[in-house]
């Protein structure tokens, strides 16, 4: 029945994800045919440091509070204040970091676009704390009212910028109206009366240390790369690597994501039954990579025709990076689901602690990369640290969970098998049809449908079912 509930909540959570990647696809495709790849590396330049002091300063308002027993307006007075405290830090720091960013990267350019895309995260700070309430309930339909909303509004002054000539600031229009419309529409379905308190800070304190710790590194992680090739290369370059990464993360970003948002509530009801944890885990686990597994897979086999299809001409040199780039985000819905289990158990020290491992590791190898093979090298280097990582999640959920490697493993092995049938049979087809003057979107429709087909295939000659109904969602073997 848990599982179900969960699985409810993580459908408008899907549905809400998808539909907002869907918009932000669309604008992003159309931002491709009309920006030039200087203004992506111009815009990713200037992101980078804002979402890297947006995400040291996060505060955790809503995973704090779900995890406790009872919410009252205390709760909500002392989330709130903290939210509007960050709000004031990031527009202190980032302002005062605009200026000398701009000198170290020679590019005066910067200073305004940074200052006005701090707008985003400090206005996410005034966000409804009431909305909490639908999180603990696993009713995440309000969730996707907030979220199209600020998508669709985004993407109309997104248009407007853009077809006005607006060039770059298009993608700071965009950014920043999503921000403002869903503090907005989060007080119109949860609403809440604000009033500063710091009463039950004893309550968040603990949980914000460690977590912030961890924010930090993780900041340090997804930026380093950009931060790396920005400093050292000409924005076209950034840009296109920019654009390729941004594109490869959209099956985690749009389906695997949301859909573990509402399995942390669910770990969180059930943590003093060890059994039932490690079960939920197993499943959410393979459910979680039985989706990302064949998609970032298939984006790595077809990477030039959707590179080609979806972006332009002007935009080919970005498909061998996006194909690399695909495969290091195959272990990403792994980490997530431990991330859940880590916060449900009041663990966040756990994720400072992976976080770290990733950062020394990340630092050497993609400075490596680099150094030899410029941005493919770069590509490439993640893929060999998510490897590594993976083994490092897999360590870490025996040592909470004492679930052993192996059992791990035989948890997804079906899944990996699949894949392998999935590769060898696009590999083939795309051979055969190589010397053929197919139509792209033709060849891309015919290659990802038999590829999807030969995976779900061999799914269920393996005897891998989906039972759905009776208050059950789940992955089952046939016996």
């Amino acid at each position: 029945m848990l599982a179900f509930k969960a699985f409810k909540g993580a459908g408008w959570l899907v549905v809400s994800r998808f539909v907002g990647r869907l918009v932000d696809f669309c604008t992003l495709l159309l931002f491709a045919r009309i920006l030039t790849p200087a203004d992506f590396g111009l815009a990713a330049l200037a992101m980078s440091l804002v979402v890297v002091v947006d995400t040291v300063l996060e505060v955790p308002v809503t995973q704090a509070m779900v995890r406790l027993d009872v919410i009252d307006k205390s709760h909500l007075d002392t989330g709130f204040t903290l939210s509007v405290v960050r709000s004031g830090l990031i527009a202190l720091i980032v302002l005062a970091a605009a200026w000398p960013f701009s000198l170290i990267n020679h590019n005066p350019q910067l200073t305004p676009l940074v200052a006005v895309l701090a707008i985003g995260p400090i206005a996410r700070g005034f966000y409804s704390p009431a909305m909490v309430h639908f999180a603990r309930q696993l009713g995440f339909r309000q969730t996707f009212l907030l979220e199209f909303s600020g998508k669709l509004c985004a993407f109309a002054i997104a248009m407007i910028t853009v077809f006005s000539g607006g060039s770059y600031w298009a993608i700071a229009a965009n950014f920043v109206t999503n921000s403002v419309t869903a503090v907005v529409v989060s007080f119109l379905l949860a609403p809440y009366r604000p009033s500063f308190s710091l009463r039950r800070l004893s309550d968040f304190a603990g949980f914000v240390g460690w977590f912030s710790s961890a924010q930090l590194i993780s900041a340090l992680n997804w930026q380093f790369d950009r931060f790396l090739i920005g400093a050292t290369t000409d924005s076209t370059m950034l840009g296109r690597y920019a654009v390729a990464s941004d594109v490869s993360v959209v099956p985690t970003q749009s389906l695997i994501g949301p859909a573990l948002q509402p399995v942390m509530a669910a770990f969180s009801l059930i943590t003093s039954d060890q059994q039932r944890m490690r079960l939920a885990f197993l499943k959410a686990a393979r459910f979680a990579m039985l989706i990302s597994v064949p998609a970032c897979v298939g984006i790595f086999l077809t990477a030039d025709l959707v590179t080609d299809l979806l972006l332009g001409g002007k935009w080919k040199d970005a498909a061998p990076l996006l194909s690399l780039l695909s495969l290091s985000v195959i272990p990403i819905p792994y980490f997530q689901t431990l991330y859940s289990v880590s916060l449900a158990l009041d663990r966040p020290r756990v994720l400072f602690r992976l976080n770290g491992i990733d950062l020394c590791l990340r630092i050497v190898l993609i400075s490596i990369g680099f150094y030899l093979f410029s941005i493919t090298g770069v590509s490439a280097a993640r893929v060999v640290l998510s490897t590594i990582m993976f083994a490092f999640y897999l360590h870490e959920v025996r040592r909470q969970l004492d679930l052993g490697m192996w059992t791990q493993l035989k948890n997804l092995w079906k899944i990996g098998f699949a894949a392998i049938v999935m590769v060898l049979w696009v590999v083939m087809l795309r051979h055969e049809l190589g010397g053929r003057s197919l139509n792209h979107v033709f060849e891309l429709a015919f290659v990802a449908g038999t590829g999807a087909a030969a995976y779900v295939g061999t799914l269920l000659a393996l005897g891998m079912r989906l039972i759905a109904g009776q208050g059950r969602f789940e992955l089952a073997d046939r016996r």
